[in-house]
């Protein structure tokens, strides 16, 4: 199912791009929504998070529910996340996003579209929700301490990848919060004892490539054509927001 082809195509390509390449190939079943609606089949939704977050300080945390509404197994399931900050100053290296994959911490890495809007996917194995359960993903964010205070909204649109290419399959509520400009900010640290936030590097194979990796990657010739096509589709998802806040 592909819904809004002109918004939902660029963002669905957009994640499949930016996720870790691929396992050996495979076809998850199409995750429809029931009765052939428009409806999404994956209800989404985002809750339990601070209302503010204070530069350098410790990770707030939140919820990410999944909730399949059909009678099929939805598979290859990968959220993205988009951040649109009011003051249009956020930047893709302050925002330090993690999710949780069987107990342990995952960072999100972020691309800036050409309207400044923060975009990033889940990477790993992919989430699996069976027909009308609800997965839960505890998620984590700090600000790194140059963040300037600010307001932003989160969201996330949800992807059904398959293998190069991939399905809009969900899109949750608003998240917003204030980036405060003092240590009062209610982010509570999460159970680790984190109290501050470094500009630490993803690493390892945790770390999702860029626009520029992607093009020195073995692909040949089709390298700068692989790379321009990122760039575009991340302008993608921020027609996406644009027609949401129409």
């Amino acid at each position: 199912m592909r819904l809004f082809p002109s918004l939902a195509l660029p963002l669905a390509a957009t994640a499949a791009l930016l996720l870790a390449p691929p396992t050996p190939a495979h076809a998850a079943p199409v995750c429809d929504s029931p009765d052939d609606t428009r409806a999404f089949p994956l209800t989404t939704r985002i809750h339990g998070g601070p209302a503010s977050y204070a530069p350098g300080g410790g990770y707030g945390i939140w919820k990410l529910d999944l909730t399949n509404t059909t009678t099929r197994t939805c598979a290859d399931i990968h959220p993205v996340v988009v951040l649109v900050d009011k003051g249009r100053a956020l930047k893709a290296s302050q925002p330090r996003l993690e999710f949780y994959e069987g107990g342990r911490p995952r960072p999100v890495r972020f691309e800036t579209t050409d309207e400044d809007e923060l975009v990033g996917a889940f990477g790993g194995a992919g989430l699996t929700v069976g027909p009308g359960r609800t997965v839960t993903v505890k998620v984590r964010l700090a600000l790194t301490s140059d963040a300037v205070a600010n307001e932003v909204t989160a969201n996330a649109a949800v992807v059904q990848r398959h293998n190069d290419d991939g399905d809009w399959v969900g899109q949750s509520n608003d998240y917003r919060f204030a980036i405060a400009d003092d240590a009062d900010a209610d982010a509570d640290a999460d159970d680790t004892g984190t109290a501050a936030v470094e500009d630490r590097p993803a690493t390892g194979d945790d770390r999702l490539p860029s626009v520029e990796e992607l093009a020195r990657t073995g692909l040949g010739q089709a390298a700068p054509a692989v790379a321009a096509t990122v760039a575009l589709l991340l302008t993608g998802a921020a027609l996406l927001l644009a027609r949401r806040r129409r």
